[in-house]
């Protein structure tokens, strides 16, 4: 199982959330500061942010392998959408490898959303 920190469309409520039904759910979780979120067409973006002092907020949960494949998938990341990386949180996850799903293309025009996203 691998931990993932969710923050978009994936947390519970959210409109992706079905693809992790059968994983487990491990709690409201904050990244480290030096993350924000941006919005995109319908969905956030986490981008590192030196100037950050907040992080993001979102939920750890641990996922199968077949459920990382299709997370990777969703998050385009053979297409360089997003790299699925690990991220430093905030405790309780602090001292575990958590890994997030980072923006990797342009920003320019996109509006800030700052540390929660309204899924």
């Amino acid at each position: 199982m691998t931990l993932v920190f969710i923050y978009g469309t994936l947390k519970r409520g959210g409109s992706n959330h079905h693809l992790l039904a059968a994983q487990e759910f491990r709690g409201a979780a904050r990244t480290a500061p030096g993350f924000t979120l941006y919005e995109l067409a319908g969905y956030p973006g986490m981008v590192p942010e030196g100037g950050d002092r907040e992080g993001v907020r979102g939920e750890v949960w641990a996922v199968s392998d077949e459920c990382l494949r299709l997370l990777d998938e969703l998050e385009g990341t053979a297409e360089g959408l997003y790299r699925r990386e690990a991220v430093p949180m905030e405790p309780p996850y602090a001292d575990l490898r958590v890994e997030a799903y980072v923006y990797l293309r342009d920003l320019a025009g996109r509006r800030r959303a700052g540390a929660d996203w309204g899924s």
